[in-house]
């Protein structure tokens, strides 16, 4: 039987999202047994939610002051030293995974599976390579196996089993002090995650300052939406690093992803191509984004916005 460990992420309110989307990856590899673990400063209430995710057997609670930031170099020791005797180790590739899983697996002694998108066997992957142009098969000879999982590709499991027993556990690893946590500033708001949001509104530098992409603000606000930004929006500085979506930035797969003066260079297009419906927004008809889009519209995106936003307080009248 393969053993899978798949690392839970939190924000110390509620499970990710992300989580429930690797362990549909987890639930894949063939005769396996699913424990999450939790790493929290207290962690019983997130520990508990895990619980009821379809397919968990177990989950593993460590509770620690250490972790109320989730910090990598302190979560890795233990994760290296809880994964003893276990054949898989997950976690979602978002930044928390992508920082946590390359520690975990060097001091494993093993190397990373990256992005992992299928899964064919127990040690079998397909992962996206060359900015989600090409697919490679990736067979891994040693175990464990470490892999960020890319939870655009998956599907949330449900929620709502009958509850995995819950065990608390105090690693030995012995927590480093070169790293420590200084502060968070969090763009958005209440706005919900990139990663998770079920819609997004992004813009790119055809809305021409900072000034012009508060529109994509309002609108997705209108939306109940997360905002995101192609790299030339950030670049130009209209919009934060995080907000960026893409091969260099974040790969989502909402339901609704509306690109408003976002030309759609294939770094962009690698971010968003598992999104269910595009809508897309441009004064050039021959922009690259029209290719992949459901639904196109040709035109000034400053005079389309005003009166999309009109429409919208209409309906809500």
């Amino acid at each position: 039987m393969n053993k899978i460990l798949v690392v839970a992420e939190h924000d110390a309110r509620g499970v990710s999202s992300a989580t429930a989307r690797t362990l549909c990856c987890a639930a894949a590899i063939p005769e396996g047994e699913i424990t999450v673990v939790v790493f929290a400063a207290e962690g019983r209430a997130i520990a508990e939610q895990v619980a009821m995710l379809a397919g968990v057997a177990r989950v593993l609670l460590v509770n620690d002051v250490g972790h109320a930031r989730p910090l990598a170099a302190l979560i890795a020791p233990q994760l290296a030293e809880l994964a003893t005797g276990y054949t898989h180790v997950l976690a979602p590739a978002t930044t928390f995974g992508k920082d946590l899983l390359p520690r975990a697996a060097a001091l494993l002694g093993t190397s990373q599976v990256s992005d992992v998108m299928a899964v064919e066997t127990a040690t079998r992957f397909r992962r996206p390579i060359y900015a989600g142009n090409a697919i490679a098969t990736v067979e891994v000879t040693a175990l464990p196996v470490v892999a960020t999982v890319r939870i655009a590709s998956f599907q949330a499991v449900a929620s709502g089993q009958s509850p995995a027993p819950i065990e608390v556990v105090r690693p030995s690893a012995p927590l480093p002090t070169h790293t420590r946590f200084v502060s968070q500033t969090v763009a958005g708001g209440d706005r919900p995650d990139l990663q998770s949001a079920r819609r997004v509104v992004a813009g790119g530098r055809g809305l021409g300052s900072a000034e012009g992409f508060r529109q994509i603000e309002a609108l997705a606000a209108a939306l109940g939406a997360a905002v995101g930004a192609s790299r030339a929006a950030v670049d130009s500085g209209f919009a934060p690093n995080e907000l960026q979506v893409g091969q260099t930035g974040k790969i989502i797969a909402p339901d609704l992803y509306i690109a408003i003066g976002i030309s759609g260079a294939i770094q962009h297009l690698t971010g968003i191509k598992d999104a269910r419906t595009i809508v897309a927004i441009n004064k050039d008809a021959d922009a690259p984004i029209f290719d992949v889009a459901d639904v196109g519209l040709v035109g000034d995106l400053f005079t389309i916005l005003p009166e999309l936003m009109e429409h919208l307080a209409g309906a809500g009248r």
